[in-house]
């Protein structure tokens, strides 16, 4: 397990496998038109579309990352469990006039500053670390996927907050990686950083041997990403991932589309293989942490409108 006292990320937690990917292009090829469509959702079916207008846990488990790994947290913040922990429950449905159907999924991040007793965090006694924020995802531990899918469109609509820690993605990762964290493929459609809220990070990771490799890309927006909606979308097509905002392919720094081949296809389909989604706000632990944090910072929250999942009709 990593030391509390060390700054404990999700890539850390994969295995423990070295520093962060670096904030630029990596892996781009060019693609020809029909690989990246200029509407990714031309020609499909809604396979799964949930609008919170209320939370279906039928559809979606809270609390740590699913894994059999020593801890599925990371970050400064515990996640929270259905119907929260250390007295605070992050989850919660909103009234949003900004939202399509009028309502939104609030996940919350509230700082707790006292001794917390949260099974399996690393973070309990550390003043630094007693924070509560959520998680939901598309599986448990024990390896039931609740929702998953192999290719596809997957979009969600989304604003996040302003503020020096926040951390919030929303992301994929595979059923079998649960089960056998020593390998792990991890599609992070948007991670965030709360004091950059004009950019975000996109990735790919194939974590572990054999065939270990990443893909990574820095998206630099006109819009505020804390000021409003946006659409964050990952195309899944045979071995090929294309990363979408506002509908929109991104661009790479030559300005062609990116599409990064995916070089676990193969054993993926042969296991019958499925990537399961994870709504998060995490709070980071790659900078320093803040001194005289302002009260209003001691709680902070992002907004999901919806979640779909588009695929070939």
């Amino acid at each position: 397990m990593n030391r509390p006292d060390r700054p404990i990320t999700r890539r850390a937690h994969m295995l423990q496998m070295g520093a962060a990917i670096a904030f630029v292009s990596s892996g781009v090829r060019r693609v020809s038109a029909d690989e990246y469509p200029s509407d990714p959702t031309a020609g499909c079916n809604v396979a799964f579309e949930d609008d919170f207008q209320s939370i279906d846990w039928t559809h979606w488990n809270a609390g740590p990352k699913a894994t059999t790994a020593p801890t599925g947290f990371y970050g400064r913040s515990a996640f929270a469990k259905q119907g929260g922990d250390a007295g605070f429950d992050p989850y919660s449905i909103v009234d949003d006039p900004n939202a399509q159907n009028g309502k939104a999924l609030q996940i919350a991040a509230k700082y707790i500053g006292q001794k917390m007793n949260i099974h399996n965090y690393y973070g309990n006694d550390l003043p630094e670390y007693q924070w509560v924020s959520g998680n939901l995802q598309g599986a448990t531990k024990t390896g039931v996927v609740l929702n998953g899918w192999r290719f596809g469109y997957f979009e969600a609509r989304m604003q996040f907050p302003r503020h020096p820690l926040t951390w919030p993605a929303f992301w994929l990762l595979n059923k079998a990686s649960i089960l056998t964290p020593q390998t792990c493929n991890e599609v992070d459609i948007v991670e965030q950083k709360g004091a950059e809220p004009n950019q975000y990070g996109i990735y790919l990771h194939e974590w572990g041997q054999p065939g270990e490799h990443h893909n990574s890309t820095g998206n630099k927006t006109a819009e505020d990403l804390t000021a409003g909606y946006n659409l964050y979308g990952m195309l899944i097509q045979g071995n090929v991932f294309i990363p979408y905002f506002n509908r929109k392919p991104v661009l790479s720094q030559t300005g062609s589309p990116i599409a990064w081949t995916f070089g676990r296809s193969d054993i993926m389909d042969q296991t019958n293989d499925v990537f399961f989604p994870l709504l998060t706000l995490a709070l980071s632990a790659d900078i320093p942490y803040p001194t005289n944090m302002p009260p209003e910072d001691l709680f902070t929250r992002m907004l999901v409108d919806y979640v779909r999942i588009y695929q070939k009709a």
